[in-house]
């Protein structure tokens, strides 16, 4: 397989391809869909092998004995994270934004705050909203294009009804790794404020060379009684539509919360799920994720160089996740301009800056996980579209 060969997604139910015309107006005859966070890539074969022997098999009744499944998860977070979980802590869920929306449930209760650190993934506030609580947006500060986190600020803001911060690390859409001092600061915040902290670190293998991702567990171990981590299989291979997703909770007394919960909701895995995910955490998984990783890393520097060419328009260097953040302060256009040209004239489709929350306005999200060819294409549109600023 080659991440370069172009694989028709029309027709087959893809929400990224199949959907661009009826929210956005654009073909997916003669438009490019960037928008949507999965990838146009097949994943590693040892994933397709996993399904393709299901269906040999040819029964699909309920999945029993997960001992292979946390196994595959203990070794993968051990061998790529340096970091040792325990095979009971790990909890299952249907995908990730349906894990936070289970940590939201579990520890809070309606008219709480919730804190997100934005702009970040529109999710999570959309789970916060239809939960009843109260989205609290804690701004990152911009400072040469780099986006940065400001304690002293955040504290400042801090009322006393806030019970949850859930972060992204790494963060989505501005593609930092957060350091280890970044890191601890939260810690010491979430101390500081008595609040539970959600670890979303879905992108957590999506990194590019000599960047390293630091799981939140390993910074303060003081922390554990109040620390959730999340983490998935389904955006490092591309298998999102299995919607399976790991909770994994340190703490015995928050352990028991939560199980309590996923008990009352009657909650249980994904067979097809557990099977590729298996297969995914492996030594077969992990050369295909180093491979895609330096793909992607030069889809990265296509696109940013072409898109940077253009006045006014700033990408943002990415040290994680294959989601690209263009600014387009620089332009003097109003948000409905930029997006207009973007959409209509470029016909590419991409995710609006301002539902990533405070912060997000001047911006909109590209996919760039596809062939290079459209990457090229996409940087081609693009020019054209804003010529007039060349």
């Amino acid at each position: 397989m080659s991440f370069d060969d172009i694989i028709d997604r029309r027709g087959t139910h893809s929400v990224k391809w199949d959907m661009m015309e009826a929210i956005y107006g654009v073909s997916p005859d003669d438009g490019l869909a960037m928008w949507v966070a999965d990838m146009d890539f097949r994943p590693p074969a040892c994933v397709t092998d996993a399904v393709r022997n299901m269906a040999d098999h040819g029964i699909y009744g309920y999945f029993g004995n997960e001992t292979p499944y946390r196994e595959a998860i203990c070794w993968w977070m051990a061998e790529r994270h340096g970091w040792t979980v325990d095979p009971a802590s790990i909890f299952t869920t249907h995908g990730l934004v349906n894990g936070t929306g289970m940590c939201v449930d579990t520890w809070t209760e309606p008219g709480d705050g919730v804190i997100l650190t934005t702009p970040v993934y529109h999710a999570f506030a959309r789970v916060i909203k239809a939960a009843g609580r109260e989205v609290v947006e804690l701004e990152l500060a911009l400072t040469d294009n780099r986006y940065a986190m400001d304690f002293a600020a955040w504290d400042a803001a801090m009322t006393g009804r806030e019970k949850m911060f859930i972060l992204c690390s790494p963060h989505n859409p501005g593609g930092r790794v957060w350091t280890r001092e970044e890191l601890q600061g939260v810690a010491d915040f979430c101390k500081r404020h008595d609040l539970i902290l959600v670890s979303d670190e879905i992108h957590n293998d999506l990194v590019y060379p000599g960047q390293t991702h630091i799981p939140m567990t390993l910074v303060d171990d003081s922390i554990m009684d109040r620390l959730v981590m999340m983490t998935a299989t389904t955006k490092t291979f591309n298998i999102a539509g299995a919607h399976i997703g790991n909770v994994i909770v340190p703490d015995p007394d928050l352990r028991a919360q939560f199980a309590q919960k996923m008990g009352a909701l009657g909650i249980s895995p994904n067979s097809f799920g557990l099977h590729m995910a298996t297969a995914a955490l492996s030594p077969e998984g992990a050369a295909w994720v180093d491979d895609l990783m330096a793909y992607i890393g030069e889809n990265q520097r296509v696109f940013n160089d072409g898109i940077a060419a253009i006045p006014g328009l700033t990408p943002m260097p990415l040290e994680a996740t294959y989601l690209s953040w263009v600014d387009f302060s620089g332009t003097g256009m109003e948000v409905a301009e930029f997006t207009r040209r973007t959409e209509r004239e470029a016909r590419i489709c991409v995710n609006h800056g301002p539902t990533f929350g405070k912060g997000g306005d001047s911006f909109l999200r590209f996919n760039i996980a596809t062939p290079r060819a459209r990457v090229v294409d996409a940087v081609g549109r693009m020019q054209r579209a804003f010529g007039d600023l060349q």
